[in-house]
């Protein structure tokens, strides 16, 4: 399957081919994970605290720094992608343009020695996190779409190595 998984870092780290790396594998497995058998773009900026606050205050009117950010293409729903991707694609690439995906660097790393594990698997769950975003999962509950959402993410991440939580 012919993806297109744009990665651009507007800060400096010297890890940019590691985190490339993890971005697109994760990308890959959730979108294998979730049936999507069309080729598809998907843009991701990787940035630092300040840059994700500024772009959470300047799209969702939110003045803090968060860890991840999604902003999908389409109104997809979750768990049942189309059989039809026709009149989702890009007439002059013949690709799905997802949607965007920003991760803040700065709070990956503070959030993986939080939790006791790998920069790796921080990175990687909130790219899994990002992509369900993209293909319709989300989480405004905190009942049943929450649940269906973190099952998900378990599963693909548990696909991955090193990305599982054990």
């Amino acid at each position: 399957m012919k993806y297109k998984i744009n990665i651009n870092f507007d800060i400096f780290t010297l890890k940019h081919a590691f985190i490339t790396m993890i971005i697109r594998k994760c990308v890959e497995a959730t979108l294998a994970a979730e049936n999507v058998d069309v080729p598809c773009e998907i843009n991701v900026l990787i940035t630092n605290d300040r840059g994700i606050r500024a772009i959470n205050k300047a799209s969702r009117n939110i003045d803090n720094a968060t860890d991840v950010l999604s902003f999908p293409m389409f109104q997809l729903e979750a768990g049942n992608p189309p059989t039809d991707w026709e009149e989702y694609l890009d007439a002059e690439t013949d690709m799905c343009p997802l949607g965007d995906m920003c991760i803040s660097l700065e709070r990956a790393t503070a959030q993986a020695k939080e939790f006791g594990h790998s920069v790796k698997r921080e990175v990687g769950y909130l790219t899994i996190h990002s992509m369900l975003h993209l293909l319709g999962y989300d989480h405004l509950d905190e009942g049943e779409q929450k649940k269906q959402m973190r099952a998900r993410e378990e599963a693909i991440a548990a696909t991955i190595p090193g990305m599982s939580r054990d």
